[in-house]
């Protein structure tokens, strides 16, 4: 008897590139590893998927590509064929909207300086606030995954939703292990300092939001492939 365990795989096309993907590993996961490029806020390796950002989002068909509707690349698990695109006009246009609602909430977070600039964001048209937690739940993420001691959650709902410790209270499990303040985005202030309402930076994008131009591509490929040289063609 094989004592060996056997992968199954699925037939995926993904922006027109057919591959076979492992089944039950993500659409994001399955994009990455075929050097497809995917913008992320909330997903960090070895955490696991929250898609709470929504950056993500593709456009998915389970018909062969006769309707397609918007999902989380972060959390879909393929389980079957599927047919995905990760840069039609609806998903930029998506992408590009929930980047400046990040800004706006957050404009003195790194990260969403960084992920405005990737999406050519010159102008903020709602009210500027000063949040320094995006909500991207990596530190909860971290303390209950990794760490163990599940000291923080998420409490609240709506615009009232926020990281805290039970009952406000410091946790008598909390390891002060430091993993949730080393992982916080919220930490790191622009490069070029604090900025007043509605300025935007737009001087740096984070190095793994440099896209791969294909499969066999370097890091950071600038070939006539590369998807930011076509991201104005329609597909």
């Amino acid at each position: 008897m094989n004592s060996r365990t056997e992968v199954k795989t699925i037939p995926v096309e993904i922006d027109g590139f057919q591959m076979k993907v492992d089944k039950g590993s993500t659409i994001l996961e399955s994009a990455h590893n075929c050097g497809i490029h995917i913008p992320t806020m909330c997903y960090l390796e070895g955490l696991s998927p929250y898609g709470g950002c929504r950056i993500c989002s593709v456009e998915v068909s389970t018909d062969g590509g006769k309707t397609f509707r918007v999902s989380a690349s972060c959390t879909y698990e393929i389980h079957r064929p599927i047919v995905v695109k990760t840069d039609t006009p609806k998903i930029r246009r998506i992408r590009k909207m929930l980047a400046e609602l990040l800004v706006a909430s957050a404009p003195n977070v790194k990260l969403a300086q960084d992920i405005a600039a990737r999406f050519g964001i010159n102008k903020v048209r709602f009210k500027i606030e000063d949040n320094r937690c995006i909500l991207c739940g990596l530190c909860v993420r971290m303390c209950h995954e990794q760490m163990g001691g599940k000291a923080l959650a998420f409490a609240g709902r709506g615009p009232e939703k926020r990281v805290s410790a039970p009952f406000a209270i410091r946790s008598e499990i909390c390891l002060n292990c430091g993993g949730c303040d080393s992982i916080c985005p919220g930490k790191i202030i622009p490069c070029q300092g604090i900025k007043i309402p509605g300025e935007l930076c737009g001087k740096c994008i984070r190095p793994d939001d440099m896209p791969f131009c294909c499969p066999t591509g370097t890091f950071g490929c600038f070939c006539e492939n590369n998807p930011l040289e076509i991201v104005s063609q329609p597909r």
